[in-house]
C-alpha cells in the first residue's frame, strides 16, 4: 500500500476538485468553474504522470472520467455529461506531459553520471 501512496494522494485531490470546488460556485461563475476544474485536472494529471508507474498511468484518465460522472447528478444537470470526455482528454494530456517530463529528467540525470 505504501508504494501507491503518491498516486492515492493525487487521486484524493482529484476527487476533492470534482466534489468540493463546485460548492464555491456563484450564480454566474459557471464558465470560471469549468476552467478551474479543467486546469486543476490537468495539473493533477501531470503530477500523476510524474509519480506513477507505467500501468497505472493508462488507467488514471478513465478513473478520472468515471469519478466525474456522479458530480453531473450532484452539482450540474444532464448537459454536463459532455464534460466527461473533456476530462478524459485533459487527464490523458496531463499524464502524457508528466510522463514526458519524467522521461526527460531521467535521461538528463543519467547523462550527468
Amino acid at each position: 500500500m505504501k508504494k501507491y501512496s503518491k498516486e492515492i494522494i493525487v487521486f484524493v485531490f482529484q476527487v476533492m476538485v470534482f466534489y468540493l470546488i463546485p460548492f464555491t460556485d456563484g450564480p454566474t461563475d459557471g464558465l470560471g468553474l469549468v476552467v478551474v476544474i479543467w486546469f486543476a485536472t490537468l495539473l493533477l494529471s501531470i503530477v500523476f504522470g510524474l509519480v506513477s508507474q507505467k500501468k497505472r498511468k493508462i488507467i488514471y484518465p478513465f478513473v478520472v472520467a468515471i469519478v466525474f460522472i456522479p458530480t453531473v447528478f450532484i452539482h450540474y444537470n444532464y448537459t454536463a455529461f459532455g464534460h466527461v470526455i473533456w476530462y478524459l482528454i485533459d487527464s490523458y494530456l496531463g499524464v502524457g506531459i508528466g510522463s514526458l517530463i519524467k522521461m526527460i529528467t531521467d535521461v538528463l540525470s543519467q547523462k550527468k553520471r
